[in-house]
């Protein structure tokens, strides 16, 4: 029987994971298609206002209530990735817009050694999310080959290139690589919202890929 001083029991918390995906699926999907050159006709920076709001920010927030619900794979994952697109946002808005750096060289070198350190991160995760659905092993695997494609094309892309106005054919591959991450991350986000919303797996995300320890 609970007494006066008794804790009153902590609300139930709703997975944030579909959320999460949700956007980190659409804010990859808007600056990949830049990447793959599909978005000549726009501005290409269509992605930079939700880099912050939506990949950034909704998904950082997602980070945190994974903490609320013990995940710290999501937690770690959400948290890190939403910190990712806010820091995107800032390199691109003030140091790249502001003209803190003059050599086109010199921002896709930056974005190269930033690719490289969340790849690194990245490999990690992909090792650790074999442990939980296929779905999230496929986001972390295509993930991880759109980062590592576009470190290595942001890293061997000439001056003469930027100066003509080419993309890099590496590039090209990344962000035609990321479109499928988002779409993979959009399939794992839809699944969660579908499964959690009707209380039994509806939409399949597959079993753990193998079990370390």
């Amino acid at each position: 029987m609970s007494t006066p001083t008794d804790s009153p029991a902590a609300p139930a918390v709703a997975d944030p994971a579909p959320l999460g995906l949700a956007a980190f699926a659409l804010t990859t999907f808007l600056l990949s298609v830049v990447n793959a050159h599909w978005a000549t006709s726009s501005s290409t920076l269509a992605w930079l206002g939700y880099a912050l709001a939506y990949g950034g920010l909704v998904q950082l927030l997602a980070g945190m209530w994974e903490f609320k619900n013990k995940n710290v794979f999501g937690a770690t994952a959400f948290s890190t990735y939403g910190g990712f697109w806010i820091g995107l946002f800032f390199y691109i808005r003030v140091v790249v817009v502001g003209g803190l750096v003059h050599s086109g060289v010199q921002v896709h070198r930056d974005l190269g050694w930033i690719l490289l350190a969340f790849a690194i991160f990245n490999t990690y995760m992909l090792i650790i999310s074999t442990q939980l659905t296929t779905a999230v092993f496929a986001v972390f695997l295509t993930l991880e080959l759109t980062e590592i494609i576009l470190f290595i094309g942001n890293f061997s892309i000439s001056a003469s290139q930027i100066a003509n106005g080419d993309t890099s054919a590496v590039i090209k591959i990344g962000g035609i690589v990321g479109v499928i991450t988002a779409l993979t991350a959009w399939y794992a986000s839809a699944a969660g919202v579908l499964n959690g919303l009707k209380g039994k797996v509806v939409a399949p995300v597959g079993g753990p890929l193998m079990k370390i320890g």
